[in-house]
């Protein structure tokens, strides 16, 4: 099924002290350049943030508002592309590979999404293939997107997880770096 990704790398990393958590590297690669690799079979792929050098070519937008948080940038890259799946995507999942993109998009069957569990269990919404139409639509009932939690966002939507596995683990600070 084809899918466009939507990563989101526009954060301030503030548990990082500000260091640019996108461009942090890992076993000589970028997080960022990390989840574009293993969003490399997107259709259109658009990144959230500030232009940054990457290892393919993307196109880059803003959320609106400026620091307007996660749903903000949602809202801004969903105006990106056409496919009819959505992988939205954090910077932060260095343990991301193309097979578990592939999972989310074919594990999307009836449901609005499908996303990654992380090790301890938690369903990540910033690791999920959405319809597009259910996620515009749940952008349209929220209203203004600024300060808004994904959880909130994604609350009435018919959510489908995957097994936990380490895919799914975000990066929030350095000590999770060394897990």
């Amino acid at each position: 099924m084809d899918f466009d990704a939507l990563v989101l790398a526009g954060g301030g990393s503030t548990r990082f002290g500000g260091v640019d958590k996108a461009m942090l590297v890992l076993d000589g690669v970028t997080l960022l350049d990390r989840v574009l690799t293993a969003t490399a079979d997107a259709v259109s792929t658009v990144v959230v943030g500030p232009v940054r050098t990457t290892c393919r070519e993307v196109a880059w937008t803003l959320e609106d508002p400026p620091s307007g948080g996660p749903v903000a940038g949602i809202a801004a890259g969903l105006a990106h592309g056409s496919a009819p799946v959505v992988v939205v995507v954090s910077c932060d999942l260095p343990w991301l590979t193309r097979d578990n993109v592939k999972t989310m998009v074919d594990g999307l069957r009836d449901h609005d999404g499908h996303g990654l569990r992380d090790t301890d269990g938690r369903g990540q919404q910033l690791a999920t293939a959405y319809r597009r139409t259910a996620l515009a639509e749940a952008i349209r009932q929220l209203g203004d997107p600024r300060d808004k939690s994904v959880r909130r966002l994604v609350a009435n939507l018919d959510l489908e997880w995957t097994d936990p596995s380490r895919a799914g683990d975000d990066v929030d600070t350095w000590a999770d770096l060394d897990d």
